[in-house]
Order: C-alpha cells, then structure tokens, then sequence
C-alpha cells in the first residue's frame, strides 16, 4: 500500500505564507529483570530518531523558502486521516531539492500525489517522499544517486493538490526494506527543516 493523504482544502493560511543512572554499594541482590515501559521505550526510540535525523541537517526541499515560512501540518487532519508529512508553499515552477544525499528509488505518478518522487538516503534507514510536483528534472532515473542540494522537479498541483495552491508535500519514512519504498512509519519532518534549500 502507498503512502496516503490529502491535500484537498488544506490551507489555512495566506498563499505562500508556509507554509543517565546512579550505583549503591551493598549486598548483591538477584532480582528479576524488569520490563521497559512501552511508554519509555517509544520516547526513546523517537529520541535516537531525532537525533540521527538532526544530525543529517536536511535542508528545506524547494529552493528558496525560509523556514519560518513552513507551517506543521504534520498531526492536521486529512479526511479521516493525519496528515503525516508537511506543505511547502511555493510558486509554480519553483526547483523541488533533494532534502538529503541518496538513492532515487522511484517515479511514480498516482491519483493523490499526482507527480513523486521516492528517495532513499545514504544510510538506507529512511525514505523521502516528494509529491504533486508539476514536473521532474530532466535525466532523472531510478536507481541513480542523488546529491543534496540537486534539483529534481519543480512545484506543481498534480495529483489532488488544490490548482490554486502550489505545493509541495513532503513527507519522512522508515525504510522498510527490500525496495519497500511505501508504507515505512512516518517522522514529523518539520523540526528538521532548519535550512533554506538553495541548488548544488
């Protein structure tokens, strides 16, 4: 199953507006091994997720845009669903960047994104997904590598994004693995995006 979303009626703001322990001494004591909290295991877990995502400084996939520009709609709701990625405004045509260095993994063009793009990083845990741009970059091919910074495509409205409102949806995943480039548990990108996107 694909990544899913929506984008219909999304705006709510103006266009182009973004969008540690401590050790007793004393007598040894065999004790069963408690289990982790679920709750303390996930903090954790979304901890290290964090910190390897910070630490590979993403910068903002479409040229130009600030970062105070960008809205999170990472919890918005999507027509019974969360949204689980961002929307970066932008005009029609502006260059769509690769956030990260890696491995373009697929073309795909369906009825929600309309125009996508799936890209593995380098260190094969996580996968980006671009979408409703109004077209690729010329010379783009599964399979060949990418470079941060590299243009990929350009800002559009295909897919079921509002003709009104260029964007582009831009959404962070696990990677599942064997060339599973759908479905990985999705990561709030927004905290990550920091940097102002400009081409390499």
């Amino acid at each position: 199953m694909q990544s899913s979303f929506s984008c219909r009626r999304v705006f709510m703001c103006p266009a182009f507006a973004i969008l540690a322990g401590a050790c007793a001494r004393g007598p040894a004591v065999q004790t069963a091994p408690q289990a982790e909290s679920p709750l303390v295991a996930v903090e954790a877990s979304s901890r290290d997720t964090a910190a390897v995502l910070a630490a590979k400084s993403l910068i903002i996939p479409v040229e130009g845009v600030d970062p105070s520009r960008i809205r999170d709609s990472y919890t918005a709701a999507r027509g019974g669903r969360t949204h689980d990625a961002v929307d970066i405004l932008a005009p029609r045509g502006t260059p769509v960047l690769a956030a990260d260095s890696g491995t373009l993994l697929k073309l795909r063009r369906n009825d929600a994104g309309g125009l996508t793009i799936y890209q593995l990083d380098h260190t094969r845990k996580f996968v980006y997904y671009y979408a409703h741009m109004d077209r690729y970059s010329e010379g783009l091919a599964e399979g060949m590598r990418l470079r941060q910074g590299q243009v990929i495509g350009f800002v559009g409205t295909t897919g079921n994004a509002p003709e009104d409102s260029p964007h582009l949806h831009f959404q962070v995943m696990f990677y599942r693995g064997r060339g599973q480039y759908w479905g990985g548990e999705p990561v709030n990108p927004h905290p990550l995006l920091s940097r102002t996107g400009r081409r390499r």
